[in-house]
């Protein structure tokens, strides 16, 4: 009886885990939707007169690889805005940009933005590659960055 009970509620569990992974998909779909931007809509933002703030997110090794930014961007390392999302104001509209594949990095940080409660936050879909790929400005990245942080427990 028992084993009966537990083979139907396995069954059960298996059957509905398509319809909870499609929902979840969903879900995401719908975030991403309303959290991106496209390279063409921030140009038309940068271009206006409204305030936003822009900010690089990639990782060190993909900015010594492409030393150059968005003009009117300021970078951030991304474990710092992951420990500490406060680093983007939240009383305007921010934009985060990566050049991960998926935009990864831009994504960690935006879903660490969500889940503290800011909400004016997009990243940019596509992300530097895609803006350049359009022939939007660019400039020289010239400010001294880390490759990595060290641990407080290794500074003992």
């Amino acid at each position: 009886m028992i084993l009966t009970l537990i083979a139907a509620g396995v069954a059960l569990a298996l059957l509905a885990l398509p319809f909870v992974l499609w929902r979840k998909r969903k879900k995401d779909q719908r975030e991403i939707e309303q959290h991106s931007i496209t390279v063409e809509d921030l140009h038309t933002l940068l271009a206006s007169s409204r305030e936003v703030s822009l900010f690089d997110v990639r990782q060190p090794l993909d900015l010594l690889a492409y030393p150059e930014i968005i003009p009117g961007a300021r970078r951030i390392a991304p474990n710092e805005v992951l420990a500490d999302p406060s680093l983007i104001p939240h009383e305007r509209e921010a934009i985060v940009y990566c050049t991960c594949p998926g935009e990864k990095t831009s994504r960690a940080v935006l879903h660490r933005a969500l889940a503290a409660h800011f909400f004016r936050i997009k990243f940019l879909t596509g992300g530097l590659a895609a803006w350049k790929a359009k022939g939007y400005p660019v400039e020289p990245y010239r400010e001294v960055f880390h490759l990595y942080t060290p641990s407080l427990a290794k500074q003992s």
